[in-house]
């Protein structure tokens, strides 16, 4: 198993053994490659998942091979028939300036596996579009670095919140705290947090749920 180290680690802790034992293994592999990755974050940005994959199946389409596009074929693709797949031309526009910096070489993947971190995210937000959250999720899933901790994600800070019982939403400084004893497997962890985060949402609907149900059974 690819993540076997982190998971040892992180059932040290009684909380994280009780997610792993829910949840089961992370399922952090997207299986695509860099330029993929990145043209798909860039068309979820902003829009519900249902919509974007609607527009990212309508953007592959646009291409005749059945294979996702090359950074060159994307390049040349007028912007009118990018924006016809219901791109915004912000957004079709981002795809571009993502395409042209990978075939310019500004955007150089094969030098990732040397990089640090830091140098990836300093190298990919170089695109218009692209941000550190973004840079984030690409070290995550696609690069697949198993220490990266995206404390400015809503639902990791929300995570924490529901793992640790915190009564607010912790800083970036309190997460980093927190996370010292698994730091090097924060990938992983952050797995976790997010299925906690969907989890404390789920149990907050259903009291709403249950007190309209009764509210319905005593008009009735």
């Amino acid at each position: 198993m690819a993540h076997e180290a982190s998971l040892k680690v992180l059932k040290k802790d009684k909380r994280f053994a009780a997610l792993i034992k829910q949840h089961g293994a992370p399922q952090l592999n997207r299986g695509m490659k860099p330029f993929q990755s990145l043209v798909r974050s860039i068309i979820y940005q902003q829009v519900t998942g249902k919509a974007a994959a609607s527009i990212l199946a309508k953007f592959e389409a646009l291409f005749s091979a059945k294979r996702f596009p090359t950074p060159e074929e994307v390049l040349a693709m007028p912007m009118d028939k990018l924006r016809s797949a219901g791109l915004s031309m912000q957004k079709a526009s981002y795809i571009k300036d993502l395409s042209e910096k990978f075939v310019d070489g500004t955007i150089e993947p094969k030098k990732f596996k040397k990089m640090t971190n830091d140098e990836i995210i300093e190298h990919v937000t170089r695109v218009k579009g692209i941000g550190v959250w973004t840079a984030h999720m690409f070290l995550i899933f696609t690069l697949e670095r198993l220490d990266i901790l995206p404390t400015g994600d809503l639902g990791i800070q929300k995570g924490f919140q529901a793992v640790f019982n915190l009564k607010k939403l912790p800083t970036p400084t309190q997460m980093e705290k927190l996370a010292k004893d698994w730091r090097e497997h924060a990938s992983v962890a952050s797995w976790y947090l997010w299925r906690a985060a969907d989890g404390a949402k789920v149990a907050k609907a259903q009291p709403k749920k249950l007190a309209s149900k009764k509210a319905k059974n005593t008009i009735r």
